[in-house]
């Protein structure tokens, strides 16, 4: 988990097997018959100058190799494919867990760059009271999201969840957690507060990223964690950690590890990851934006990254989606506060 990504981001993960994957409230009207057309079309009106589409920067707001960067840069690839954008390129901007981005995206006057943001950013600006919000930018789409996993060192003597929480219930100082990031650790006071402990009893041993906190739970530095599902489901099926429960309402089909709602803990903070537009960008900007999104998304090139990469589509676009990023702002800054950090 790269430290410019909130701390909630890592490189992509190997491939794994095919599984079907969630769909949440999509984008509208999702259609995009023929691809190959559609494409056509775009780089036409990209050459006529007429279109968001002629020159789009996608901006990374991290550096290289992490989360933010590998989901524009497959983006890239989607688009570039089936030639949807005239010329498309990835900058990467890193910094103060993605604000710097934010900062860097309210001085664009043209409405041709998309920044991938969500909930890391929204974290930094609760956690540090950063100037830049990703409320002063353009809402356009949002697309995936990345799951959270609880779990043990494989020899732990807790089997389930429910293990885990009465032990931590009966002693919460002597459970030591760890994660690679603040999003992980959200997590982890999500579960505290959902099966009655006092956040600020938390051992919370803090690690720079995803391969730290996975150290941690091998060399038994820490007793269990909270990560990003591409870092820490490899490990599992490898047979080095166990996974006890995925912060999700939904269980993924071909994952055999339960949700955390399922298991009587309401626990369902995600890594969601979303396009945005700087703060000019026009009513008919945004629509032509979010057309772009659809076209990209349906494609089999960006099908394929959403397998490899371990992702959750959740299209979501217009007044439903201003209200999902106010409430993710009010959980987040809430369990921030919790945190007491």
């Amino acid at each position: 988990m790269s430290p410019d990504d909130g701390g909630v981001d890592d490189a992509p993960p190997a491939a794994h097997p095919s599984r079907r994957r969630a769909l949440g409230i999509g984008f509208g009207a999702l259609a995009v018959p023929v691809i190959g057309a559609a494409g056509y079309e775009s780089v036409r009106a990209a050459d006529q100058g007429t279109s968001v589409r002629s020159n789009l920067t996608l901006i990374a707001p991290a550096a290289a190799g992490g989360g933010w960067d590998t989901f524009q840069r497959e983006m890239q690839e989607a688009m570039r494919a089936n030639r949807l954008v005239g010329n498309v390129q990835v900058l990467n901007i890193p910094g103060a867990g993605g604000t710097i981005a934010v900062g860097s995206m309210k001085k664009r006057t043209t409405p041709s760059y998309l920044m991938v943001g969500g909930t890391g950013q929204i974290a930094a600006t609760a956690q540090f009271g950063t100037p830049s919000r990703i409320t002063d930018l353009t809402p356009v789409a949002r697309v995936v999201e990345e799951l959270f996993l609880v779990n043990v060192p494989a020899d732990s003597p807790h089997k389930d969840l429910d293990s885990l929480v009465r032990a931590w219930r009966k002693d919460p100082k002597k459970i030591a957690w760890t994660g690679g990031g603040s999003s992980d650790q959200m997590v982890i006071t999500e579960l505290a507060l959902a099966a009655g402990i006092d956040p600020a009893d938390i051992t919370y041993i803090p690690s720079s990223g995803g391969g730290e906190a996975i150290q941690a739970m091998l060399n038994g530095t820490a007793q269990a964690s909270s990560g990003g599902f591409p870092d820490i489901y490899p490990q599992v099926q490898s047979g080095r950690l166990r996974g006890l429960g995925v912060a999700s309402k939904k269980r993924l089909k071909g994952v055999d590890i339960p949700t955390m709602p399922e298991q009587g803990y309401d626990v369902t903070l995600t890594n969601w990851r979303a396009q945005f537009a700087p703060p000019g960008a026009s009513k008919e900007d945004v629509a032509e934006l979010v057309r772009l999104m659809e076209e990209t998304t349906a494609t089999a090139e960006w099908k394929d990254a959403v397998e490899r990469n371990y992702w959750v589509e959740v299209p979501l676009s217009g007044q439903a989606f201003d209200e999902f990023i106010r409430a993710e702002i009010d959980k987040i800054g809430s369990l921030i506060e919790e945190m007491g950090v």
